[in-house]
């Protein structure tokens, strides 16, 4: 029904299509700011600063999902994988897809000699929430999560 591929530039308009059919979903499509030539350089150019995953429907080709991830590096477990998005169409959710891309994404991270996989989902999230209880994963409270944008960095040190 699906197979998965690692992803190539030809992919990237799919890709962000995708991506801006999660923040949608998130209630935040105002957020996305991201564009095909910045996922290009940042994932295909000299110094590649992540990795992507694509799934597509083996009888059309059409790509229905993705997982995006990178190395991150934690003082206290060391190299780690961090899984910043795992994304399936709406209409093929349910199916299989996000399984075999976060299956595929768990076999990167020990092909890579990681101790661990983390990642983030929303609060409100039932369905995420369900999918990754199957796995037997950790979810962490107490954590808040910071951030700052470019333009407040320049300002602040400006």
């Amino acid at each position: 029904m699906y197979s998965i591929r690692e992803g190539k530039v030809p992919d990237l308009p799919r890709v962000l299509a995708l991506i801006k059919e999660l923040a949608l979903y998130e209630k935040a499509p105002e957020q996305v700011t991201n564009t095909v030539e910045m996922m290009e350089k940042d994932g295909f150019g000299p110094n590649p600063v992540y990795g992507l995953y694509v799934c597509e429907k083996n009888e059309t080709r059409e790509i229905i999902g993705i997982a995006i991830y990178y190395y991150r590096y934690s003082t206290w477990k060391g190299k780690r994988m961090y899984l910043e998005d795992i994304v399936v169409t709406e209409s093929e959710r349910g199916n299989g897809a996000g399984k075999m891309l976060f299956e595929r994404v768990m076999a990167k991270a020990l092909e890579e000699n990681c101790t661990g996989m983390m990642w983030q989902v929303l609060d409100w999230n039932e369905p995420a929430i369900n999918f990754y209880k199957k796995y037997g994963a950790d979810l962490e409270a107490g954590w808040l999560n910071a951030h700052l944008q470019d333009y407040e960095i320049r300002k602040l040190l400006a």
